[in-house]
C-alpha cells in the first residue's frame, strides 16, 4: 500500500545546517485527532538534496516485528516569492458517482516539480449530496502551489468522497496506486497560476474531463465543470518585517507573591533566595527577559506583584509596582526586575488570594491605547497556583485578546495547573459570557516539565524560553493580519524615536525617549 499525505511545504533555511540529522516518524490525523504511529527514520538534510535528483526513498522502521512500508522525500529549493494566494471555486453539473445519492465532490491541488511529478498541496472540504457544489474560500502560499513561477502547471483532480476512500488516480506522481476501497474519481484539468490570476472570467471555467471516460465514449464531453469565483493575492509578512520596522514588543513581568510559596527564608519556598542559585522563579524571569528584552530598545520593563499585604497598612495588593514608584514601575533591564523581586520579598508579607483579572486588565488598558501596529505588549506571568479569580480572569483574557497583547503563564512548583489549561486556547478558545475570544493570546507551561535531570539550570532555562515564546510571533502576525496593519519599510541603523507605556495601580502614562535601533544580529524568537 502506498499512501500519500497531504503536505505543508516544509522549508530547511539558512537555521538548518546540511548535515543536521532529520528526525521523522509518522502520526497519521483522523478526523477524532486519534494518532497511532507508523514508523520513523533518520537521515540528514545533506543526503536528500545529494541524492540523485533530489529524491531519496528510506524504509521506516520503530515496530518490532513488522514492516512500515517506505517514505520517499523529495527536495526543491524554494523561491522567495512571500505572496499567499485566497481563491474559492464553485462546480456545475459534475458526474453522479453515488447510488443512493448525488456525487459528495472535493478538489486537489497539485503543484508540478521539476522531475515532471505531482506533489499535493491542497485539499478542499467535502461537499456532502451536490453536484453543484460551492467550496469555501481557501488559502494557500504561491510558493506552495506552483514555487513562484506563475506558468508551471498547477493540475486539479476532483473526487466524490467516500467514508474509507483513498485518491487513486495515477499522476505520475509519488501516490501510486492504492488497495482498498477508494474515493471516486470524477475528473481532472489543468491550470497555472497566471491563468488563476485573471480572477473570475471566461478563462477560468474548466472542463472537467476523465480520460478513461473519453476513451470508452464517443460521446463524451466532460464531467462537469469548475469556475474559479475569485482569487485574491497579499503579501504575507513576517514577525522580522515588522519587528525591522519598528514594531516594539513591550514586556511586562508580574509575579506570584501568594503564601502558598511558603516563606521565603526556608529552603522549601519557592522564593527561597539561595546564595548558591536561582529559584525557579528567577530562572523563569531571567530565561523569557532576556531573549524578548532584544526587542525592547529601552529596556525599560514593568514589573508587579500580586496577592501581597503591602507596608505599612497591610492592604492586599493584586498589582503593586515591584519597585515601589507608584509613578514610574519600570524596572532598568531584566536585572533591575531581579533586583526589584527580591527586594519585594524582603519588604512585602505573602498572603493571597490568586488574583489575575487585575493585571491583565492594567496591561490592556495599555495596549489599547495603541493599536497601530507600532507596539505589542507581552505579559509574563509567573505562578505556582491555581487561579482564584477563573471567572474574571477569562473575561480579561476574552478583552485582551482583541488588543496588541500576548499572555504567557509559567507555572512554578508541584501544583496541579489543570485549570489554568482553560487559558491556553489551543484546543478550546477561551470564552466568557458567551463572547469566543477572537485570537489564542495565552501561552501556559509548567516549569517541572522543562528542568533539566541534571540539575543544569541554562538548559532549563534554554527550553523554558524555546516553548513559551514560540507562539509570540504567530499572535502578533495574527494581530496585525486581522487589523490589516502591514510592516513599515526597514528601519536604517540609525537612533531613532520610541514610545514605552508605562503602567501604575492608578494611572497610565506614556514617556517618551531616545533609544537606538534594535539589534536584529541577536534575533532568537
Amino acid at each position: 500500500m502506498c499512501t500519500m499525505w497531504t503536505p505543508e511545504v516544509q522549508t530547511c533555511q539558512n537555521i538548518f545546517p546540511i548535515n543536521r540529522t532529520v528526525f521523522l516518524f509518522l502520526l497519521p490525523t483522523y478526523v477524532d485527532e486519534q494518532k497511532d504511529f507508523l514508523g520513523q527514520m533518520f537521515c540528514t538534510l545533506g543526503e536528500i538534496i545529494g541524492s540523485t535528483g533530489s529524491r531519496l526513498e528510506r524504509t521506516l522502521s520503530g515496530i518490532p516485528g513488522k514492516k512500515c512500508g517506505n517514505i520517499i522525500f523529495t527536495a526543491e529549493e524554494l523561491s522567495n516569492c512571500r505572496d499567499i494566494v485566497t481563491m474559492q471555486l464553485c462546480a456545475n453539473k459534475l458526474d453522479k458517482k453515488d447510488f443512493f445519492g448525488k456525487s459528495d465532490p472535493f478538489l486537489v491541488f497539485y503543484r508540478s516539480n521539476e522531475d515532471g511529478t505531482f506533489t499535493i498541496c491542497h485539499k478542499t472540504e467535502v461537499v456532502k449530496n451536490n453536484l453543484n457544489p460551492v467550496w469555501q474560500p481557501f488559502t494557500i502560499p504561491v510558493r506552495a502551489l506552483c514555487n513562484g513561477d506563475y506558468d508551471r502547471t498547477v493540475k486539479v483532480d476532483v473526487y466524490d468522497w467516500d467514508r474509507d476512500g483513498r485518491q487513486t488516480h495515477d499522476h505520475k506522481s509519488l501516490t501510486g496506486t492504492l488497495n482498498g476501497r477508494s474515493h471516486d474519481f470524477i475528473g481532472e484539468f489543468t491550470t497555472s497560476y497566471r491563468e488563476f490570476s485573471k480572477g473570475q472570467s471566461q478563462f477560468n471555467v474548466y472542463e472537467v474531463l476523465n480520460p478513461k471516460k473519453k476513451g470508452r465514449k464517443k460521446k463524451y464531453v466532460n464531467s462537469g465543470t469548475v469556475t474559479l469565483l475569485s482569487f485574491k493575492v497579499e503579501s504575507e509578512f513576517t514577525f522580522v518585517d515588522f519587528i525591522r520596522g519598528g514594531t516594539q514588543l513591550n514586556f511586562t513581568v508580574a509575579i506570584d507573591f501568594t503564601a502558598s510559596n511558603g516563606n521565603p527564608s526556608q529552603p522549601t519556598s519557592l522564593h527561597y533566595m539561595s546564595p548558591y542559585q536561582m529559584n525557579t522563579y528567577a530562572m523563569a524571569l531571567k530565561a523569557v527577559g532576556e531573549i524578548i528584552q532584544d526587542y525592547d530598545s529601552d529596556k525599560l520593563f514593568p514589573a508587579y506583584g500580586f496577592g501581597a499585604k503591602l507596608p505599612p497598612d497591610g492592604k492586599i495588593s493584586h498589582a503593586f509596582p515591584m519597585n515601589f514608584s507608584g509613578e514610574n514601575p519600570n524596572c532598568v533591564g531584566i536585572e533591575g526586575v531581579l533586583e526589584a523581586y527580591f527586594q519585594s520579598l524582603r519588604t512585602v508579607q505573602l498572603y493571597g488570594p490568586t488574583n489575575f483579572a487585575p493585571v491583565i486588565n492594567q496591561v490592556a488598558r495599555c495596549a489599547a491605547d495603541v493599536t497601530d501596529g507600532s507596539q505589542y505588549f507581552v505579559l509574563l506571568m509567573i505562578t505556582d497556583g491555581v487561579i482564584s479569580d477563573m471567572v474574571q480572569t477569562k473575561e480579561a483574557v476574552v478583552n485582551a485578546a482583541a488588543l496588541p497583547m500576548s499572555i504567557i503563564i509559567v507555572g512554578v512548583g508541584p501544583a496541579e495547573f489543570d485549570a489554568m489549561e482553560e487559558l491556553d486556547g489551543d484546543v478550546v478558545r477561551v470564552s466568557s459570557k458567551g463572547r469566543i475570544a477572537e485570537r489564542d493570546i495565552v501561552q501556559f507551561v509548567p516549569f517541572r516539565d522543562y528542568i533539566d535531570r541534571q540539575g543544569n539550570q541554562v538548559l532549563s532555562m534554554a527550553r523554558l524560553a524555546k516553548d513559551v515564546l514560540a507562539e509570540i510571533p504567530e499572535q502578533l502576525l495574527g494581530f496585525m493580519k486581522t487589523r490589516g496593519i502591514i510592516p513599515h519599510p526597514a528601519q536604517p541603523a540609525a537612533s531613532s524615536s520610541g514610545t514605552t507605556c508605562s503602567i501604575t495601580t492608578t494611572s497610565i502614562t506614556t514617556t517618551t525617549s531616545t533609544t537606538s535601533s534594535l539589534g536584529l544580529n541577536k534575533l532568537r524568537i
